[in-house]
């Protein structure tokens, strides 16, 4: 019995340290973590500029958001750009997606591929969409 014996607080701090509370204890508080992110920033939108060959913002410039749908990519919205290059594309609904950029006159972008963590995750471009410059 007196293996057994010790202060009752001694006893809580080493069930508290055991390995068997302090992995679920983790394993929940990431989970808690990535849920309350993925909840906070789920609004669908993409945001970019789209330039020309030359490096400057293109006003009223075409940018296509491209959903993945089982087998192959679908247009699923277009927006046009701002006079300073800028767009912005709401209700994005998916975690696959391709965006391209065209302007007559200008030239288009290749499409660019983005995955996403999950689906309707908010993104901003890293790199801007260039015309290619052959109209």
């Amino acid at each position: 019995m007196e293996a057994y014996s010790g202060s009752p607080r001694r006893g809580w701090k080493k069930w508290l340290l055991n390995r068997f509370v302090l992995v679920p204890a983790a394993i929940l508080a990431v989970a808690g973590a990535w849920d309350l992110y993925a909840s906070t920033h789920d609004d669908g939108l993409v945001t970019g500029q789209v330039l020309d060959a030359q490096g400057k913002p293109v006003e009223g410039a075409d940018v296509t958001l491209w959903v993945f749908s089982f087998t192959t990519f679908a247009e699923n919205r277009s927006v046009k750009t701002g006079a300073d290059g800028s767009f912005r594309i709401t209700g994005n609904p998916s975690h696959h997606i391709q965006l391209s950029a065209v302007k007559p006159g200008i030239g288009s972008s290749q499409r660019i591929p983005i995955r996403l963590y999950f689906r309707s995750q908010n993104t901003t471009l890293t790199a801007p969409l260039v015309l290619s410059g052959k109209g």
